[in-house]
């Protein structure tokens, strides 16, 4: 085994930490990480399970998207709202290290939802609703990139790219 397939688990490795905490671009890593070992392989296989792993990644990016966009867009929870959410969050990840981004995202999101609202029980209610919504979707994300993973993770031990 060369150096490239331990460095590419290890990088499909931080890509899924990077779905949970959104500071890395994890589908994306992974992405390009089984982009790098589909090329190092140098056979046919390395690129189906390339491309079987977009397939799972891209699915797994949309959904995200659809599945929480529907839901909080349903609730009339405005694209502001979680675009502050999601800077405060990551002003969050620096001023307190991977805590302070699941505490400023949620205190981002109740605070615009209050600004918007002027009501606690009713900005707390859609916050609520925003927060699983996009739990939800992050676990979407994560299902398929763990499978996205799996299918690597199987190329590997069967021999491809050896």
């Amino acid at each position: 085994m060369d150096l490239v397939t331990p460095l590419v688990g290890l990088a499909i490795l931080v890509g899924l930490v990077g779905i949970v905490v959104p500071v890395l671009p994890g589908s994306l890593l992974i992405a390009a990480a089984v982009l790098v070992w589909a090329i190092d392989a140098e056979e046919a296989a390395g690129w189906v399970v390339f491309a079987v792993v977009g397939l799972l990644l891209a699915a797994g990016w949309a959904a995200t998207y659809v599945v929480a966009g529907r839901r909080v867009s349903g609730a009339g929870v405005p694209r502001r709202s979680l675009v502050v959410a999601g800077l405060a969050g990551i002003v969050g990840f620096f001023v307190i290290p991977v805590a302070g981004l699941l505490i400023f995202f949620p205190l981002g999101l109740f605070g615009m939802e209050y600004l918007r609202l002027r009501d606690v029980a009713q900005a707390r209610r859609s916050a609520v609703l925003a927060l699983k919504a996009t739990a939800l979707g992050m676990l979407v994300e994560l299902g398929l990139a763990c499978a996205a993973a799996a299918v690597w993770l199987v190329a590997v031990l069967v021999g491809v790219g050896a």
